[in-house]
């Protein structure tokens, strides 16, 4: 019987899946490397412009949801396209609601954006 691992090994082995996982996602998904650009960019704007610990946490908390849910986006696109390769009416509307929710919180992400930046430009 093979000897069990400990819970901080399965831990930072976790931690190593996870971070191979955004690489990836980073790597090869053309939207992702849009949004990550556009994080850098805000982040910059919030040092420049010296953003309040409030405005920061709702923008990092708009940064990760946006890439959190293309995430999860691209992982249902991934899922779909392997267990149907072929155009599913079905498949299509799972990946449209899919993206969907990434039109959501982009939308949410963009009016914080706004609140936050639109006063320190007036």
């Amino acid at each position: 019987m093979p000897k069990k691992e400990s819970f901080l090994v399965n831990r930072i082995k976790s931690v190593g899946f996870a971070l191979r996982g955004a690489m990836l996602l980073i790597r090869t998904e053309a939207s992702i490397k849009i949004q990550v650009f556009i994080a850098i960019v805000m982040t910059s704007a919030g040092f420049y412009f010296e953003i309040t610990k409030t405005e920061w946490i709702l923008q990092i908390f708009a940064i990760a949801l946006v890439l959190g849910v293309e995430g999860m986006n691209t992982a249902v696109e991934k899922i779909s396209d392997y267990i149907q390769p072929e155009f599913d009416e079905k498949i299509g509307f799972i990946k449209d609601i899919a993206a969907g929710a990434v039109m959501l919180v982009s939308i949410a992400s963009t009016i914080i954006g706004l609140i936050i930046y639109l006063p320190k430009f007036f």
